[in-house]
């Protein structure tokens, strides 16, 4: 059995911060074919489907669908801020290699 991925306090507390004042939307962490080493994360805001894994937290949602999810499983999901920008990012320890812009992975 994978571990689902886990979502950090800090990531949940950016997501609370971006949906301040609004209709709170989940953020949906996605694996697509493509990018630089094969995989790509899509990270979005977006409406849950039925089928999703929906991670809560910090009166936050987080939704990973069924296809992401094997590629996700025991993942951080976090949010760091640096000088060159504040992004949401993963720490996957499926991916064997992954490009430099942080979005791209192989396994």
């Amino acid at each position: 059995m994978n571990l689902p991925p886990k979502v950090t306090e800090r990531a949940f507390e950016r997501l609370a911060q971006i949906n301040a004042g609004k209709e709170p939307q989940p953020l949906r962490v996605a694996v697509l074919g493509g990018g630089c080493s094969g995989f790509q994360y899509d990270i979005r805001l977006d409406q849950p489907a039925p089928d999703d894994l929906v991670l809560e937290g910090a009166g936050q949602r987080v939704l990973v669908d069924p296809v992401s999810l094997p590629f996700l499983a025991g993942a951080v999901i976090d949010f760091s801020e640096e000088l060159i920008g504040s992004r949401f990012v993963i720490q996957n320890p499926n991916a064997s290699s992954s490009c430099g812009c942080g979005t791209s992975f192989s396994i």
